[in-house]
C-alpha cells in the first residue's frame, strides 16, 4: 500500500514523524494558500477523502469516550463540547455523543440574523478565518463544567489558545479538553500551551489518536507556491465518467439524467446540526427517525445501479452540514449498502492523480449557500474517479439554490461523473428566542421592560449640521448641547480649582487652543505626509472589525478622540463593501465611567453585541480599563463588548487596531477643529441630571478654522493606493497573536520610577497624549525618542512656545511622552480625574 504523503515527501522534503499510527491516519497534499504549504489529509475524518462512515463516526465516538474516562461520571456530566467549522463539525458532534450526556456546539461562518454572538475568533492558518458562535441557548457556555474543544488536527495550537483565551474571558471555567485526531505540535507549541494553562490558572488536557510532527525544510513554502502553480498551469482533466469496473455504464444516455430529489421526512424541532447547539434529546429523536429516513434513500437508489453486488454509493456532506450526512450514511451502511462518506469544503487544494497523493481528482463549483464572505469557488475531492454508482447529495435548505442546480452547479458537476445522483435536503434550523437567567438575559429583559421607557425619555441623536460640522450621517451625537452654558478657563487657572476643591476634570473645559499660521502649516504638512499611513490603519482597524463582527457592526466611538476614527471607518466599509454602518458618539470620563444613559439608548436601538467602542489610540490603557470596569460592574450592560478598536495602539492595550506604531494621527494635533467643532464632554451634575446625557459644546464660532471634513476627506482620497496592502496585511495580521502585552503600561511604570515622579497618571506615553499635555495641561518635561523626525514636529513647536524642555532619550518604547511634574500640582490629576496632593 502506498502511503499517500509520499508524493509530497519526495519533492518538497516534508517529513512525518511520531507514532506508527500516523501514516495510516494521514496523508499529505498542498495547499493552494499563502500561508502553508502543505495539508494534511486525514483518512478518517471523512472531509477529503472518501471513507467508510462507521472508521468516520466510530473514531469519534471513541474519543468521547476516552473523555468521559478522564473527566469522570461528574464532570463528564457537566461538560459542554465545541467543535470547529467545517471541517470538525460531525467529529466534534460524535466526542459529544461518545460523551453520551453533553450539549454539542461548533462555530460557523454563517452570520444568522436574529441570534446574538457569544463570541468569535481566527483560525491562523485558514482561507477563511472568520468563527462565529451562535449558540440558541445563551446559557450554553455559561457553566462552569468542563468545556471539550474539538479539531481535526492539533498543529501550533492557536486556534485553542485563540478559542480558549476568548471564552475565558467571558466565561471563566477551571478546565479545559481538548480533541483531535492528531496532536502535531512541536516542544515549543506544547510549552505554550502549558504555560497559557498556568496564565488562566485552568487544567488543559489533550487526547488524540496519535501524536507526531511534520519536519519542514528551509523555503518549503515558496517550493510548494511553486509547485502548486507549475501543475495549475498543468492540469491533467478530470477522469471521464466511470463505474464500478472503471467504464462508462452500459446503456447510459449520453447526458447526465436528472438528480432524484428525496423527501427525507426531517424530525420537526432538530436542528441540522450543532450550529445552534444540539443536546442528547435531540440526538434521541434523531435516531428513532433514522430507520424511516434510511428507507427513503434506498428506495432512491435502487433502480439499476449498473453493479451485481450492489451499489458502490457516496453519502456527499456540504461544507459544515457535516454530522446529518454521516448518521444517513451510517444508517445506510447498516443497512448493507456499500457506502462511503465525504463533504464539499472551501478549502483550495491541487489534485494530483497520483497513488502516493492524498488529493487524487476535484470537482470545482460556485458557492451555492449566499455566503456572507461573496460567491466563490467550491470543492469536492476524491470524488471523480471513485467508481461510485450513486452519490447523495446532502445539503440545508439555505443551500437548495438555483446555484445548485445550475448547468455548472454541484449537481451538474456530480452527475457527470455518477450515474445516479441523489439530492436529500435538511431543513435549516432556525432558532427560537429562550427565557435566560444569565446577566446577559438581565440585559434583555431590562431592554424589554425598563430600557424602552427610560430610553423614551432620552432624545435622539444630535447631528449636523445643527450640531458639529460633520454631515448628519456621519455620526449621531449622544450628548445634550451645553453649547450657550460658559465652561471655559484658562489652564492655569481651571487646575487651581481643580486643586481647591478637588473638583473633576470634566467639570469644566480648557480654552480652545487657537493654533498660529506656523502651527497650522504644520497640522497641514503633517497630514499630507501621513494620510497613506493613516488610510492604511483605517482598512486595517475596520477590516478586522468586519471580519470579527456577524451582521452589520454598530460603531460606537468615543468622543471626542475616537470621532474622526468612527467617521473614517463608517467610510471605509461604505468605500469599500458598500456597507452603510451605523455611527454614534458617546462620553466615557475618567473615574465615571461610560455614559449609562447612551448605553440604554444603544441597547434599545441596537443589539449591544453588534456594538464596537472605536477610540483614537490607547496611551497606557487608562480609557481601555475605564470601559473595562464600567460594563463588568453592572449587569444591565453585560450585553456589549468591553473591546475597543483603535487606530493606533502603541501601548498594546487592545486587540483590535490599525496599528501598533506609535506616530502622528493628524486629529491630535487639534482640539475642536479637528473634531467636528465639538469641545471635549462635560459631567456635572447641575447640568447632567439621572436621566440625560453627558454634555459637550458645539464652538460654531470657530467654523472658519475647521479643518474637520478636510481632514477626513484626505485620507479618504488614499483609501484606493492602500486597498491591496490592506487586503494582505489583515489577513496576516489576523493569523497572528494579537494579545494585549500592555507593555506601555509597564513603561509608564518605569518611566515613572526613574524620573521620580512615583505616580503613573502623570506620565502621557505617546505622541497623542503628549500633545493633550501640552495643548491642555501644565506639562514639566517632554521625553523624545532619539531621531524622532516629522512625527513630533508640533510637539516640539508647541513645547518651544511653553517653554517646555525636550529631552531625547534611547530605548523609549513611545515616540514620545509627556511629563507632568509631581510637584507642580496645577497640571496633576489622578486616575480618579482629581487633582493629586503635592508631594
Amino acid at each position: 500500500m502506498v502511503w499517500t504523503g509520499t508524493w509530497v515527501a519526495e519533492r518538497l522534503g516534508v517529513e512525518l514523524i511520531g507514532d506508527e499510527e500516523l501514516p495510516a491516519l494521514l496523508g499529505l497534499a498542498l495547499r493552494r494558500n499563502p500561508k502553508r504549504a502543505h495539508l494534511l489529509v486525514s483518512s478518517v475524518l471523512g472531509k477529503h477523502v472518501p471513507q467508510h462512515p462507521s472508521v468516520v463516526y466510530g473514531s469519534g465516538l471513541g474519543l468521547g469516550l476516552r473523555v468521559r474516562e478522564l473527566l469522570g461520571a461528574e464532570d463528564a456530566e457537566r461538560a459542554v463540547v465545541l467543535g470547529y467549522a467545517e471541517t470538525a463539525t460531525a467529529l466534534g458532534h460524535a466526542v459529544a455523543d461518545g460523551l453520551g450526556t453533553a450539549p454539542y456546539l461548533h462555530s460557523t461562518r454563517r452570520p444568522v440574523p436574529g441570534v446574538t454572538t457569544a463570541g468569535g475568533f481566527e483560525e491562523s492558518h485558514s482561507h477563511a478565518t472568520s468563527h462565529l458562535l451562535l449558540p440558541e441557548d445563551p446559557e450554553l457556555l455559561a457553566g462552569k463544567g468542563p468545556l471539550v474543544l474539538v479539531d481535526d488536527e492539533f498543529s501550533t495550537g492557536n486556534t485553542v489558545l485563540n478559542t480558549i483565551r476568548g471564552l475565558h474571558e467571558r466565561y471563566p471555567r477551571d478546565r479545559y479538553v481538548v480533541v483531535a485526531l492528531v496532536d502535531m505540535r512541536g516542544p515549543a507549541d506544547r510549552d505554550r500551551l502549558t504555560g497559557f494553562a498556568a496564565e488562566i490558572g485552568a487544567r488543559v488536557d489533550l487526547i488524540s489518536l496519535a501524536a507526531g510532527t511534520v519536519g519542514l525544510p528551509d523555503g518549503v513554502l515558496e517550493k510548494g507556491q511553486e509547485l502548486v502553480a507549475r501543475h495549475e498551469t498543468a492540469r491533467p482533466p478530470v477522469p471521464a465518467p466511470r463505474s464500478r469496473t472503471g467504464s462508462a455504464p452500459a446503456g447510459a444516455p449520453a447526458g447526465p439524467p436528472a438528480p432524484v430529489r428525496v423527501a427525507l421526512d426531517w424530525p420537526a424541532d432538530v436542528p441540522d446540526g450543532g450550529r445552534h447547539g444540539f443536546t442528547p434529546g435531540h440526538r434521541a429523536r434523531l435516531e428513532a427517525a433514522l430507520p424511516a429516513m434510511t428507507s427513503a434513500l434506498t428506495e432512491a437508489l435502487a433502480p439499476d445501479h449498473g453493479s451485481a453486488d450492489g451499489p458502490r454509493v457516496l453519502v456527499l456532506g456540504f461544507e459544515e452540514l457535516m454530522y446529518a450526512p454521516l448518521r444517513l450514511a451510517g444508517a445506510l451502511e447498516d443497512a448493507g449498502l456499500d457506502v462511503r462518506y465525504s463533504t464539499t469544503t472551501r478549502s483550495p487544494v491541487l489534485a494530483v492523480d497520483d497513488p502516493g497523493y492524498a488529493i487524487r481528482t476535484r470537482l470545482v463549483f460556485p458557492a451555492h449557500d449566499d455566503p456572507a464572505d461573496g460567491p466563490g469557488e467550491r470543492y469536492a475531492y476524491n470524488v471523480a474517479g471513485g467508481g461510485f454508482d450513486a452519490v447523495v447529495a446532502v445539503v440545508d435548505s439555505a443551500a437548495d439554490t438555483p446555484e445548485l442546480h445550475a448547468p455548472d452547479g454541484l449537481l451538474a458537476r456530480l452527475a457527470a461523473h455518477i450515474p445516479r445522483v441523489v439530492l436529500a435536503v435538511v431543513p435549516s434550523y432556525t432558532p427560537r428566542p429562550r427565557p435566560r437567567s444569565h446577566p446577559q438575559a438581565a440585559t434583555e429583559r431590562m431592554a424589554a421592560t425598563e430600557a424602552p421607557e427610560r430610553s423614551s425619555m432620552l432624545p435622539e441623536p444630535l447631528r449636523g449640521p445643527a450640531f458639529s460640522s460633520y454631515a448628519p450621517e456621519e455620526v449621531g451625537w449622544l450628548l445634550q448641547d451645553l453649547s450657550d452654558v460658559e465652561l471655559e478657563a484658562p489652564t492655569e487657572e481651571r487646575e487651581e480649582a481643580i486643586q481647591r476643591g478637588g473638583a473633576h476634570y470634566a467639570e469644566s473645559l480648557p480654552v480652545e487652543y487657537q493654533p498660529s499660521a506656523r502651527y497650522q502649516e504644520l497640522f497641514h504638512s503633517a497630514l499630507d505626509t501621513s494620510a497613506d499611513r493613516i488610510a492604511h490603519a483605517v482598512g486595517i482597524v475596520t477590516e478586522t472589525v468586519l471580519a470579527e463582527r456577524s451582521g452589520r457592526p454598530v460603531l460606537v466611538s468615543l468622543a471626542r478622540a475616537g470621532t474622526p476614527v468612527g467617521v473614517l471607518m463608517r467610510r471605509w466599509a461604505r468605500h469599500r463593501h458598500g456597507l452603510d454602518l451605523p455611527h454614534y458618539a458617546v462620553s466615557i470620563v475618567r473615574g465615571r465611567g461610560i455614559d449609562a444613559n447612551a448605553l440604554r439608548w444603544l441597547a434599545a436601538h441596537h443589539d449591544p453585541a453588534d456594538v464596537v467602542f472605536v477610540d483614537g489610540w490607547t496611551g497606557k490603557g487608562a480609557i481601555t480599563r475605564e470601559l473595562a470596569a464600567a460594563l463588568r460592574e453592572s449587569e444591565e450592560f453585560a450585553g456589549f463588548d468591553p473591546e475597543i478598536a483603535v487606530l493606533a495602539d502603541p501601548g498594546s492595550c487592545v486587540r483590535t487596531y490599525g496599528t501598533r506604531e506609535d506616530f502622528l494621527i493628524p486629529s491630535a494635533c487639534l482640539n475642536s477643529t479637528v473634531s467636528g467643532l465639538i469641545s471635549r464632554t462635560v459631567l456635572r451634575s447641575d447640568l447632567v441630571g439621572p436621566d440625560d446625557f453627558h454634555g459637550a459644546k458645539f464652538y460654531r464660532e470657530l467654523a472658519g478654522a475647521d479643518v474637520s471634513v478636510a481632514f477626513l476627506d484626505a485620507v479618504e482620497a488614499r483609501f484606493d493606493e492602500v486597498a491591496d496592502t490592506v487586503d494582505t496585511d489583515v489577513k496576516d495580521l489576523l493569523a497572528g497573536d494579537r494579545t494585549p502585552t500592555w507593555e506601555g503600561w509597564a513603561a509608564v511604570e518605569r518611566i515613572s520610577e526613574e524620573y521620580g515622579i512615583h505616580d503613573v497618571n502623570l506620565v502621557k506615553p505617546g505622541v497623542g497624549e503628549t500633545t493633550r499635555v501640552l495643548l491642555r495641561r501644565v506639562p514639566w518635561k517632554i521625553l523624545a525618542k532619539r531621531g524622532a523626525g516629522a512625527d513630533l514636529a508640533h510637539v516640539r513647536l508647541l513645547a518651544e512656545q511653553r517653554g517646555v524642555p525636550v529631552e531625547e532619550v534611547d530605548d523609549l518604547p513611545y515616540t514620545c511622552v509627556g511629563l507632568i511634574h509631581p510637584q507642580y500640582t496645577r497640571g496633576a490629576t489622578g486616575a480618579d480625574g482629581k487633582a493629586v496632593v503635592s508631594r
